[in-house]
């Protein structure tokens, strides 16, 4: 992968939040929070990580890697980090995300490999077009298998 690909972008999606899905992945998360019930609060509101689901919303067009090559053998997983400007999103909101690679770059490995890094940022936009969310994930490639040494 090189510095080349930053910029690029996925092709829209759209995302509506669902109450029931708020409450399965409050659940699942063993969250006691009652504001993911709605409860006194009105919509449930969707709990911090909840935009991870939005990967059940897009297809492959989608992503900004789409038709890149990648070893998924020496792919990891390095960072999730999610940002919200106000409150996070509530049931019965529409959310329309675009991904796009915002940087790409290597480091030294500790074992003699190069590391590429990839930083991804999804964007999310409320029914009137204000950004709500931010989700920057970081993917790691290796230039050698894990179990290489």
């Amino acid at each position: 992968m090189d510095t080349s690909l930053e910029g690029r972008t996925g092709e829209p999606f759209t995302m509506v939040v669902e109450a029931g899905k708020i409450r399965e992945f409050a659940r699942a998360t063993k969250s006691q929070n009652d504001a993911y019930d709605g409860g006194p609060h009105g919509a449930p509101i969707s709990p911090t990580t909840f935009l991870m689901s939005s990967a059940f919303w897009q297809g492959p067009e989608s992503s900004p890697l789409a038709g890149v090559k990648l070893n998924w053998e020496r792919i990891l997983h390095g960072e999730q980090e999610f940002r919200f400007i106000g409150a996070p999103p509530r049931a019965g909101d529409v959310l329309t995300g675009q991904s796009r690679i915002d940087k790409v770059f290597e480091k030294a490995g500790k074992r003699g490999g190069t590391m590429t890094f990839v930083e991804q940022v999804t964007d999310f936009h409320n029914a009137t077009g204000e950004l709500v969310a931010e989700l920057r994930s970081t993917m790691i490639e290796t230039s050698k298998a894990t179990t290489e040494g």
